[in-house]
């Protein structure tokens, strides 16, 4: 089980690692996640914008109900290639797995995780295998940036973007405990979905929006970007 922030213990143990965090935050970003210069959040915000305009629930089912499935693949990619978050050889990956076939896999994959019924757990499980299931030359598509970009861009209000170096650096900075395995899987994400509510509670100070602000705030933490 994940140390969590909402135990009495957990407070007791974490309390001074949160100190030290918030204050490399705000040192970087004095007015915190209002600050104008907030620069991690711009970006991630407008193409969570352009999401909602592209491929909000309505026009995703319109095209779905139409077969187009790569368009609905080429606009995922075209929004997710106006950020930094995945790497060029996993951009690569998925322009490589949406051709033929595979555009049909991704869209239908992505709305079912996205807006289908079932639990949190099946639907996550059921888009790793999605993913999984995608045509591929060389590198694999099914890498946690990868898994996690297109439900953090659609939906940050419930999703988390998962960098596991940075990710798991950060969870030690703050002294919390990380379930990670390096293959996507729901325990870890739901790990990973537990700590980031948990924060979320004890920044409640600070006033987070959201999932991009709890991501920042981690990345702030544990990437090299960010030197303490």
């Amino acid at each position: 089980m994940a140390t969590s922030f909402q135990t009495s213990r957990a407070r007791s143990a974490a309390k001074p690692a949160l100190k030290i965090a918030q204050r490399k935050f705000l040192r970087y970003f004095p007015e915190g996640f209002a600050n104008e210069d907030y620069i991690e959040r711009g970006y991630k915000w407008d193409a969570h914008c352009h999401w909602r305009e592209a491929l909000g629930q309505s026009t995703f089912k319109s095209l779905l109900r139409q077969k187009r499935y790569e368009e609905i693949a080429l606009r995922a990619l075209r929004i997710e290639g106006r950020t930094n978050l995945i790497f060029s050889f996993e951009k690569m990956a998925l322009r490589d797995g949406i051709r033929g076939d595979g555009a049909e896999i991704f869209a239908k994959g992505l709305y079912q995780f996205l807006h289908g019924r079932g639990s949190p757990r099946k639907r996550f499980e059921d888009w790793v295998a999605a993913l999984g299931a995608l045509p591929r030359k060389q590198t694999r598509v099914v890498t946690w940036p990868v898994t996690t970009v297109f439900g953090f861009l659609a939906q940050p209000d419930r999703h988390l973007f998962i960098k596991p170096n940075v990710m798991r650096r950060a969870a030690d900075v703050l002294g919390l405990d990380f379930e990670y395995a390096s293959k996507p899987n729901w325990t870890t994400y739901k790990s990973a979905l537990q700590l980031a509510g948990d924060l979320k509670v004890a920044l409640r100070d600070l006033e987070p929006k959201d999932m991009i602000d709890i991501q920042s705030f981690l990345w702030v933490q544990g990437s090299d970007e960010y030197p303490s």
